[in-house]
């Protein structure tokens, strides 16, 4: 695959997740506004449980990943993929991470 490929196939996996959590996940957000027990709904049984957990460890990777980045490359601006994987989401931060880290590392 070639670097533009890749660089479309991140901002359309990014841009997806965006539109499939502003489809799913905020019209019943806004009804109820009660973030907490939104939070907490992916762990309402074992499988949701499982998920849920994944999620939130494929996000401390992407921390450890850009704290080491910015350490070792000075990949700067990382901060905005962890946010960005907070909400949304890990896969729109892990795009906009990749995306970021193309564009200051040289090959």
């Amino acid at each position: 695959m070639s670097t533009q490929a890749f660089r479309r196939v991140l901002m359309a996996l990014g841009a997806g997740f965006v539109l499939f959590f502003a489809i799913t996940i905020v019209p019943p957000l806004l009804r109820d506004f009660d973030v907490l027990g939104a939070a907490l709904a992916g762990f309402v049984n074992p499988y949701a449980a499982g998920y849920s957990t994944d999620t939130l460890m494929c996000w401390l990777v992407l921390a450890a990943w850009v704290w080491h980045d910015r350490a070792q490359h000075g990949i700067r601006h990382g901060w905005v993929a962890l946010l960005l994987g907070t909400v949304p989401g890990v896969a729109t931060g892990l795009s906009v991470y990749l995306l970021m880290r193309m564009a200051q590392k040289p090959e």
